[in-house]
């Protein structure tokens, strides 16, 4: 479980920074300019997944490994 919460951390926060980057730098990657319903709140999805990965970050920093 501890692994899995991890690994979509990790996704989230890569998501979060390509929708930052983006929002900045007219650049057409990731996940939150896919999504139609965010359209003109890309800078705060990106935001929220950020936040959402170092959440889970913190949720598998609380579990025991195994």
């Amino acid at each position: 479980m501890k692994q899995l919460l991890e690994l979509l951390g990790f996704l989230a926060v890569v998501q979060g920074i390509m929708g930052l980057v983006g929002e900045f730098s007219d650049w057409n990657g990731g996940l939150v300019r896919r999504i139609g319903l965010l359209d003109g709140y890309e800078l705060y999805g990106s935001l929220a997944l950020l936040v959402l990965g170092v959440a889970l970050f913190a949720a598998a920093e609380s579990r025991k490994s195994g």
